[in-house]
């Protein structure tokens, strides 16, 4: 089942939306259209395409590398900035999320072009980048990773999602 939630905001320049996604090969084509949808109806044309491309990547991973299901979280921080969660129930942090401050290196050119250019693609694309192994019981889904990115500018400390 995949739901769509609204989280409670108080401000219409500050919102948050979530997804939960089953572990489908459906799920990276239904986080697409979902963010396109949402980010849409709130104005933010300019950004459209790029959330949905690095959402799709994380989502894409979650599926490929994990056996459980994953969720995305959009949360609008106000000043144009938004911030794109993926939770899934893998604890492992690929590189380069494991070393933040190591310097991109591009995929080496290979036969096998489907793989292996999507973290490299939120680290050139989005303004801001991490990742943090999550405990057994955080966020009522057990443990494993939040992988997050950020667009729109600088912006306040990446753990703003833990206020709801």
């Amino acid at each position: 089942m995949v739901t769509v939630s609204p989280l409670d905001s108080r401000s219409p320049e500050c919102w948050k939306y979530a997804l939960r996604l089953p572990c489908d090969p459906r799920a990276a084509r239904i986080a697409r259209v979902t963010v396109r949808a949402i980010l849409s109806s709130h104005g933010l044309h300019e950004i459209v395409d790029v959330t949905e491309l690095l959402t799709s990547e994380l989502v894409t991973n979650a599926y490929q590398h994990t056996k459980g299901p994953s969720s995305v979280r959009l949360v609008a921080l106000g000043g144009g900035r938004l911030r794109v969660f993926v939770w899934d129930d893998s604890a492992y942090v690929p590189p380069p999320f494991d070393d933040p401050d190591a310097a991109p290196v591009p995929p080496s050119p290979s036969t096998d072009i489907d793989h292996g250019r999507g973290l490299f693609l939120i680290r050139q694309c989005a303004d801001r980048w991490g990742c943090w192994p999550v405990e057994g019981g955080t966020l009522g889904r057990g443990g494993g990773k939040l992988m997050w990115f950020e667009l729109g500018g600088a912006g306040a400390e990446p753990d703003a999602w833990r206020t709801t």
